[in-house]
């Protein structure tokens, strides 16, 4: 039994047409949760809620790991599958990831994803599971995932305190967060490649809404792998060095050199953002007792 969980915000259109697409799978999901972060509210979503087609959280303000959170409480199911607001999921793409739970050791799945112009390909194992490429044709454990296809056993992704809503903004690095604390909680992460679907990765709306992150002097595209760095790869310093070489030394900045001061200014900002998220310490959920509802 599985539960989609579906994170929207600003995509009004996308997401009406995404859970269409989920009504027509064999077997269809057993329960559609839909967390709308946006301003307004939906009124296709709505109507499907008093249908009981789904069940529509509205939350009030924009955060992907509050929402995803959220619907991991509200889910019922033993398994719980994220999925974006913009994809066109294979048709046995329910049925594939609970046959990929199958092994207890596995608290975790995440299926293939191809972005617009990608085709699955075979790559080499990277060193680093941060390097690793979600349109890869093979099998295998990661200690990675996108959440835009991920697949938890909700007992352990509880148990581990869910998602950490320190991820602020973009929240950038929160779902490899997420599953490294799964990994070292004791369990597996499988990398499902016929678990597939298409990432429309549309323009406007949901990351999107936070602007270029090539350009913005905002905090919200860094503060999440400052934040992840703290954690995961310190010292900060050496980490911080690498991500102003692969991020602000690039051909796009250097066509575009005016845009430089800027990013500068939004790294600057990410980065005592995430201190000071850091200092304050983890938002996980908290106070899991079997059978009733955590604590926040």
């Amino acid at each position: 039994m599985i539960t989609v969980a579906i994170p929207t915000y600003n995509r009004s259109a996308i997401v009406v047409e995404t859970i269409q697409r989920l009504f027509l799978l064999d077997p269809p999901p057993a329960a559609i949760i839909v967390a709308d972060q946006s301003a307004e509210p939906n009124r296709t979503l709505a109507g499907w809620h008093e249908q009981g087609r789904i069940r529509l959280i509205r939350l009030d303000a924009p955060s992907i790991p509050r929402a995803m959170n959220e619907m991991l409480l509200a889910a019922t199911t033993p398994l719980v599958l994220y999925l974006d607001d913009d994809i066109e999921p294979s048709p046995g793409l329910i049925a594939t990831h609970a046959r990929a739970h199958d092994s207890d050791e596995t608290w975790a799945v995440v299926g293939q994803i191809l972005q617009p112009d990608e085709e699955p390909r075979h790559f080499a194992q990277p060193e680093d599971d941060l390097e690793f490429h979600f349109n890869h044709d093979s099998g295998c454990f990661v200690a990675n995932v996108m959440a835009g296809n991920l697949s938890v056993k909700r007992e352990h992704a509880l148990d581990v305190g869910g998602f950490d809503e320190n991820f602020v903004g973009a929240g950038y690095r929160f779902e490899t967060d997420f599953a490294l604390r799964l990994v070292a909680a004791g369990g597996k992460i499988w990398f499902a490649p016929d678990a597939t679907l298409r990432h429309l990765k549309l323009s406007s709306g949901g990351l999107r809404s936070f602007g270029d992150h090539r350009s913005s002097p905002s905090p919200a595209h860094s503060a999440g792998d400052y934040y992840f760095a703290i954690h995961h790869r310190p010292p900060l310093a050496r980490y911080a060095l690498r991500r102003l070489r692969k991020n602000v030394a690039t051909q796009y900045h250097l066509g575009h050199p005016w845009t430089i001061p800027t990013k500068l200014i939004g790294e600057l900002r990410g980065l005592l953002l995430a201190r000071r998220l850091a200092r304050s310490g983890r938002r996980l959920v908290r106070g899991l007792v079997r059978g009733s509802q955590p604590e926040r």
